[in-house]
């Protein structure tokens, strides 16, 4: 849309949204990873407005701040009592140019609530309300059931042909008018002169006692103005949600607006009706998303990857071949080839190189693995930069937070970490150094070195005879040593004499 023909926005988002039931303003409820408002904003930005205003009111603290973040270019007017929609739209253009700016063309009103309107249809609008050289142009739609809507009055036989007359409100209708499935939206297009005109005529002398946005129309009409309407080509493109059940209703159509685009784009999406997609993840050709898979806010999945079933991934990057089954990740980068899952855990600072592996119960945090090294199973990597072609095995955890501070771990290439493995932070494994299973790491490890921290095995001989008389245990043991031909002080290896004396009472064992 070019320059001359960028129309000025108000979108229309004072409403309190009492059926929601929430202390979270109506508009800012989310759907498909945006609030309502900023589908709309969204919709708004794919026809460059000349100008864009944002009229607030109710839970202004907070959807000011809001529309701020993802309009900053907006300007934001406050509608406080609120006082009818053409009131709204009046203050609006009244601040659009307070600074002594022209308000000319086409003048675009939304709805904040407006969630599933779609750029390809405002432009649709506005496309055929300038060919027309209307004065203003209504956004209508055929719906199945119209109860509850504004109906569509038009001569001489009420059909979408025919020229628009007017609208009535639901409680308003004849039997004849209730019949009418073409409804109001709430979005039109005006002619910027004609609305300024229009507002200033508006009264309350009405059932709501508010000045109200339709009424442009009939005083348009009146003064006998070409009036037009233009009818969607999908009427879901303009349902809104007045309560927790609807917005259900719509986030699931706008999913399966999400879902059929990227099948459409090369994408296989296993079971669409259990995938959820954010407005802002892509997808390119070849990747696969399996069922009961979420994929939120920033998201990128490249060709060939495969995710799912049972994920979870918020801002996340897969690189091209990589598999990710049963795992949540959040600000994760996955490198092509690599494998995560199941039963993964990787938080926000992981970074996984080409052909690494995160396997079953593995928890990262903030760690970078490299190229080729696999941590298989059962382990924590917390602020660890690991190298090429390592092997971490089950167990191992990085003690990176000594109650206050976090410190890091260092693992070189190629190095072998045992199973059941702590390395206490600051901790330094050098290139090619194995560390033994068990180990408590403290000290830093040479390159090629074999690194052994823990305690000696001793065996007790007697002890459960002792310390379990008569115990199940002990019996057993009784039994074991009988067949073997034994006594019970020769029974195993050779037991290590204690330096304190003393045997340990076995409170504090794993049970």
């Amino acid at each position: 849309m070019t320059d001359q023909h960028a129309p000025t926005v108000v979108i229309l988002a004072a409403g309190e949204g009492k059926r929601m039931k929430s202390a979270t303003p109506k508009v800012l409820h989310e759907l498909c990873g945006r609030t309502m408002l900023g589908h709309v904003v969204a919709a708004a930005h794919e026809l460059a407005p000349r100008r864009l205003a944002v009229v607030v009111g109710k839970g202004r603290d907070q959807v000011a701040p809001h529309v701020e973040a993802i309009a900053p270019e907006a300007r934001i007017v406050v509608q406080d009592p609120q006082n009818g929609t053409g009131e709204a739209t009046r203050l609006a253009l009244e601040a659009l140019t307070a600074d002594g700016a022209e308000l000319r063309g086409t003048v675009l009103v939304l709805l904040g609530d407006g969630a599933m309107v779609t750029g390809d249809t405002l432009r649709h609008l506005i496309a055929e309300h300038e060919k027309a050289g209307n004065a203003v142009t209504d956004l209508t739609a055929v719906v199945p059931d119209p109860t509850g809507l504004g109906r569509i009055l038009r001569e001489p036989d009420g059909t979408p042909a025919g020229r628009l007359l007017g609208i009535v409100e639901q409680k308003d209708c004849t039997p004849e008018q209730a019949a009418i499935h073409e409804v109001n939206s709430g979005i039109f297009a005006f002619d910027a002169e004609t609305l300024r005109a229009a507002l200033g005529r508006l009264t309350t002398d009405n059932a709501q006692g508010e000045e109200l946005l339709t009424d442009v129309l009939a005083i348009a009409v009146g003064d006998g103005l070409p009036v037009g309407a233009v009818v969607a080509a999908d009427h879901r493109d303009l349902l809104a949600a007045n309560d927790r059940a609807q917005l259900a209703d719509l986030r699931r159509l706008m999913n399966q607006r999400i879902t059929r685009r990227w099948m459409v784009e090369g994408v296989t999406i296993v079971d669409p009706a259990t995938t959820w997609i954010d407005v802002d993840v892509v997808l390119e050709p070849d990747a696969t998303v399996r069922p009961n898979t979420q994929l939120e806010g920033t998201t990128r999945i490249a060709a060939g990857a495969d995710v799912g079933p049972n994920c979870t991934l918020r801002d996340t990057v897969v690189g091209a071949g990589a598999r990710v089954t049963n795992a949540t990740t959040d600000g994760a980068e996955i490198g092509p080839q690599a494998s995560v899952g199941p039963y993964t855990y990787l938080r926000p600072g992981t970074k996984l190189g080409r052909k690494a592996k995160a396997g079953g119960f593995v928890e990262m945090k903030k760690s970078t693995i490299g190229a080729g090294s696999k941590v298989p199973h059962l382990a924590y990597i917390g602020d660890a930069t690991i190298g090429e072609g390592c092997n971490v095995g089950a167990g191992v955890i990085t003690a990176n937070y000594d109650g206050e501070n976090k410190f890091p771990t260092r693992i070189g290439d190629h190095a072998f970490i045992g199973t059941n493995t702590t390395l206490i932070a600051p901790a330094d494994i050098a290139d090619g150094a194995y560390v033994a299973a068990g180990s408590a790491i403290s000290l830093p490890v040479g390159p090629g070195e074999l690194a052994v921290a823990r305690g000696r095995q001793r065996n007790i001989a007697g002890y459960v005879a002792r310390k379990r008389p008569g115990s199940a245990a002990a019996q057993a043991a009784e039994r074991a040593i009988e067949r073997s031909g034994q006594s019970g002080s020769d029974a195993g290896p050779a037991a290590e004499t204690d330096p304190t004396g003393s045997e340990p009472d076995g409170r504090g064992d794993a049970v």
